[in-house]
């Protein structure tokens, strides 16, 4: 640590320190910034050259006096400090504690920014995760070690449904629930305060290390926070073993801090006015997700994205779509319906599903129904919009058994409720239970001995025929 503080600051605004004339600083440096009344502010070097130093202070620049300001360059990066008493507690976005305990001490302390993995060295995602939604389990599959985003919209339930998936999100064949990385970016206090009272409410805050930052904290800060939420992350799956699922929200606010920072220093904007290199720096964040070879913990990534005007091609999720194998979108219309989780099916996609299902994953059955209900789904939205055309009395009796269909598959299928936890079997119990509704000439995608021992045809009901 460098015993010298330097007063060459020239200018201050948006959050950014310039300083001139400062040797051998390195980017990515910490800075502690002492300002005229003696409070300490933590600082970030993120530009340096032999005739400029850019500091990004996470408390922000307000009412430093320069001539008055004093900078140490602490000649290190931002690190965390790691142990197992990580989980059960509450840190903000530089891991310092904000749930009244002291802080966590460790000799043990790596840098926010990770190590880059060797591609060879990784593990392909593998086996079945359930979370005891259905809408989850039996279409869009969730496998260890697998990046899914949630995209969602302004007002729709994503913090909720984080939540749950937190609470019942569990390996079938293991008794043990995962250990759980929440990193919060940009949220406010009343859901600051869902999240710490939905964990403890249903004891797994024990097995959950929260990192957060409110919407009225330093905006800088919430560059920080998911790279020191994936450092402890990455802590618990490959040094203790631990399978860990890092749920973070919302990463539209990390965007926008992002663009925040890049606009003040200057940097050419892009798409919509984010940084050229906001692919690149979204790729750091959930690239850390997966599995490595020799190892036994892994790391699964949920983050949700907001969608601004709910435009699923807006750079953020667009962007994050390249990055992750799938996700789950939310429906404003199902929503409006009342419908819990509202996960619209048909943009919503698993690409690893594949690989975490069927014989020795979960049942024998389930690539062949999960295809068979979003081929009848797909139908039954097409006699939909017919009826709105030609109204339903004027549908073949197979139409109106679609239309039954879909306004079951979404109040009984998609639509649980928030305490439901189903299994794997009781998701496709209920989906041969909906298939039912049709007749079997028209489940094209499952076979004869699918059909002879699930599917329950009684014809159409007494008031259709």
């Amino acid at each position: 640590m460098s015993d010298k503080e330097y007063r060459l600051a020239s200018a201050a605004r948006g959050g950014l320190l310039y300083m001139r004339g400062v040797p051998g600083v390195a980017l990515g440096d910490r800075v502690v910034v002492r300002d005229h009344s003696g409070r300490r502010r933590n600082g970030q070097v993120i530009r340096t050259s032999n005739e400029l130093v850019l500091i990004q202070v996470l408390e922000g620049t307000d009412n430093l006096d320069l001539e008055r300001t004093w900078t140490r360059f602490l000649d290190q990066p931002f690190e965390v400090a790691l142990s197992p008493d990580l989980l059960g507690r509450v840190f903000n976005g530089i891991g310092q504690p904000r749930d009244g305990r002291p802080p966590l001490y460790s000799k043990l302390k790596r840098n926010v920014n990770g190590a880059p993995v060797n591609p060879a060295a990784r593990a392909y995602p593998r086996e079945f995760i359930q979370t005891g939604l259905s809408s989850v389990d039996g279409l869009n599959s969730l496998v260890r070690g697998q990046k899914l985003p949630i995209f969602s919209g302004s007002g729709l339930p994503h913090n909720r449904l984080a939540a749950q998936i937190v609470r019942q999100a569990r390996l079938p064949e293991e008794e043990s629930h995962f250990a759980v990385v929440f990193a919060a970016m940009g949220v406010s206090y009343a859901d600051a305060q869902f999240f710490r009272e939905t964990f403890t409410a249903s004891g797994v805050l024990r097995n959950v290390t929260m990192f957060l930052n409110l919407a009225d904290e330093p905006t800088i800060e919430r560059l920080i926070l998911p790279r020191a939420a994936l450092t402890a992350a990455e802590y618990l799956a490959f040094d203790l073993d631990l399978h860990v699922l890092v749920v973070m929200t919302d990463m539209t606010h990390y965007a926008e801090a992002l663009r925040e920072v890049a606009t003040a220093k200057g940097d050419v904007p892009a798409r919509k006015g984010y940084p050229g290199y906001l692919y690149s720096d979204l790729a750091e964040i959930y690239e850390r997700a997966g599995r490595i070879k020799g190892k036994k913990g892994s790391i699964t990534m949920m983050p949700v994205v907001s969608m601004p005007s709910d435009d699923i091609t807006h750079p953020i999720p667009d962007l994050t779509g390249y990055i992750t194998e799938g996700q789950l979108v939310l429906s404003r219309t199902l929503n409006n319906l009342g419908i819990y989780p509202p996960v619209d099916i048909p943009p919503s996609l698993s690409r690893l599903m594949k690989d975490g299902i069927g014989k020795g994953h979960t049942r024998e059955d389930h690539a062949r129904v999960a295809g068979q209900l979003y081929a009848s789904y797909a139908r039954a939205l097409e006699v939909r919009n017919l009826a709105s055309i030609i109204g339903a009395d004027d549908l073949s009796e197979t139409d109106r058994n679609y239309l039954a269909f879909a306004e079951a598959f979404e109040r009984r299928f998609v639509g649980q409720r928030e305490d439901e936890d189903r299994s794997i079997v009781e998701s496709l119990n209920l989906a041969w239970d909906l298939l039912s509704l049709l007749p079997p000439e028209a489940l094209t995608r499952v076979g004869e001995a699918d059909l002879t021992q699930y599917h329950h045809w009684q014809g159409a009901p007494a008031e259709e025929k």
